[in-house]
């Protein structure tokens, strides 16, 4: 196994914490992981996206020019990474947030509306926990145990109170693909 996911957003969507999330499950699952944030000066706000690298061998490199999968949480990441993907690879889409139509054919999508999910089950903030229970459907490079374990291991002392409604959010996500 040897692949990578992009994702990207708007700083304040936690793109960072789900790309952590990932990396540290892959990481429970044996495999070796970079993860590569990327983002600019304004932080909230402004844009914000992170690499995924994960592998069976070591990962040489953990800067993707040409991602195989993407997660776009807004507009903006949709438009400016859709013709990156490798041909036969995977965009996650917020549908609550994107608007575009797919131009390309050789890529598959998965247009959830994560932040319509994460609303009405009174998660709002999680918009982010839909998109990776989305992505973990599509391509299931975790087990949902390890997901869980991640987030366990992340959501401590003041963010403990987090844990149930960040796994329900993952749970909607992982549903909401067919």
């Amino acid at each position: 196994m040897d692949s990578n996911v992009l994702i990207a957003g708007f700083g304040g969507q936690g793109v960072l914490f789900i790309g952590q999330l990932l990396a540290a499950a892959c990481m429970e699952e044996g495999l070796n992981v970079t993860w590569y944030p990327a983002y600019g000066a304004e932080m909230r706000g402004g844009t914000v996206n992170c690499t995924v690298c994960m592998s069976d061998d070591e990962v040489a490199c953990a800067y993707v020019e040409t991602p195989e999968n993407v997660i776009a949480l807004n507009a903006p990441s949709f438009e400016r990474f859709e013709n990156k993907i490798k041909s036969g690879g995977i965009m996650i889409v917020n549908s609550s947030l994107v608007k575009s139509a797919p131009s390309r054919t050789d890529i598959t999508y998965k247009f959830v509306p994560m932040t319509d999910i994460a609303h009405n089950s009174g998660h709002e903030k999680m918009a982010n926990i839909v998109s990776l229970g989305a992505f973990l459907k599509t391509f299931p490079v975790a087990k949902k145990e390890s997901i869980t374990s991640a987030m366990k291991k992340k959501l401590t002392g003041k963010k403990a109170s987090m844990l149930e409604g960040n796994i329900q959010a993952f749970e909607q996500g992982f549903a909401a693909v067919n």
